[in-house]
């Protein structure tokens, strides 16, 4: 397998080893190829790195120099604790802009916790990753560890910073809605769909009182589009009725928010065994699109970071579990996880999902290459 030309090692070479000791038995890239290599075969900590690197030394010898044999499991979690996890970042950040030069379509921002990569020893609390997720290409764009010292407001305009989003609709649930973030993202060259809950309280009691106005008189003074769905399945019905209005002119609060277009509004019914529960939830946005239906898809597009990064960091790589904490390890390894989603998640040769996908590059090295390849 000739890797000379491979992208990820294109990028991830231009790193700085952050070992300052001369002697180096094993290369930078070496222990980058094998971590990656070992993740994607279902590693998920630093002993089994090692342990997949010594049960295929002769494999990954058809592509990497191994003059001292596999490294330690203690040298893959000292290299990865010291190295510079921003670098680190901003060689995926340009990986993925190499494999995917445009993203269309919605970018949903949002957060996670690995609940278990705190130290209470030494005073570490757990890290905190906020990512962005390109829901229609299938793939995390970046991601951006949040400072103990600080919070999600502070960090989502530094990840804004290295995206590539021109022309897409980023979505940020409540935390997100802040003025200064939405002129972010329009400065990026994109609207805003922002979740509109009690941080902005005077925002969210305007919007509100204009819904519940407007549907008083059955929106006889409010220009708007509707649009319903109507899901059923697991004995369970969800209903969603979507109310989108460009109609946002003399509204004091709505004017200051940088290219506003419009507001909308969604009611979600769900009825499980008889009983019944809704909840109304508001939004702003700068979209240029007033269609309510691709409002509504957005709004639903969102969740995709949940349910296809979140879930599956946590149910296939065990992420929440994980205690690695050391230095800048923790950190390092989630954006390694993020480049493992990426291409399993494009890979279509092989069904099933991510978990069933790792297991399958683990039995099978031709696929492990291969997937390896798309790299």
């Amino acid at each position: 397998m000739d890797m000379s030309q491979s992208q990820f090692l294109i990028h991830f070479g231009q790193l700085k080893d952050p070992r300052l000791d001369r002697k180096k038995r094993h290369s930078l890239l070496n222990i980058i190829a094998i971590t990656v290599s070992a993740v994607i075969a279902g590693a998920d900590g630093w002993t089994e790195v090692e342990a997949f690197g010594k049960a295929n030394m002769k494999w990954l010898t058809t592509f990497l120099k191994l003059p001292n044999g596999i490294p330690s499991h203690d040298t893959f979690g000292r290299f990865f604790s010291l190295l510079d996890p921003v670098a680190f970042q901003a060689c995926f950040i340009r990986w993925v802009h190499a494999l995917h030069e445009t993203i269309e379509g919605v970018v949903a921002i949002d957060g996670k916790t690995a609940r278990r990569s705190h130290d209470e020893t030494n005073g570490k609390k757990a890290i905190h990753v906020i990512s962005a997720w390109a829901t229609e290409a299938g793939i995390s764009l970046g991601q951006i560890k949040v400072d103990d010292k600080t919070n999600e407001i502070t960090a989502i305009p530094e990840l804004l910073k290295v995206l590539a989003i021109q022309g897409c609709v980023v979505t940020i649930d409540a935390m997100g809605c802040q003025r200064q973030i939405a002129q972010d993202i329009v400065d990026a060259g994109a609207d805003y769909l922002l979740a509109v809950k009690d941080n902005q309280e005077t925002l969210r009691a305007d919007v509100e009182e204009e819904f519940k106005s407007a549907q008083a008189d059955r929106f006889a003074h409010m220009d708007h589009e509707y649009y319903e769905t109507l899901e059923k399945g697991h004995g369970r019905i969800e209903k969603r009725q979507y109310w989108y209005t460009h109609d946002v002119e003399g509204l004091g609060t709505l004017e200051r928010w940088p290219k506003l277009r419009g507001m909308a509004m969604c009611r979600a019914t769900r009825t499980i065994k008889g009983e019944s529960a809704t909840e109304d939830r508001y939004f702003i946005t700068s979209s240029k699109d007033t269609s309510v239906k691709k409002i509504a898809a957005s709004i639903r597009a969102h969740w995709r970071v949940e349910n296809c990064l979140h879930w599956v960091l946590d149910v296939a790589f065990g992420e929440d579990q994980c205690r690695i904490r050391t230095g800048y390890a923790a950190e390092n390894l989630a954006t390694i996880r993020r480049a493992v989603i990426n291409v399993i998640k494009n890979n279509k040769s092989k069904k099933g999902g991510v978990k069933t996908k790792r297991l399958q590059a683990a039995w099978n090295l031709d696929y492990l290459q291969e997937l390896l390849m798309a790299m």
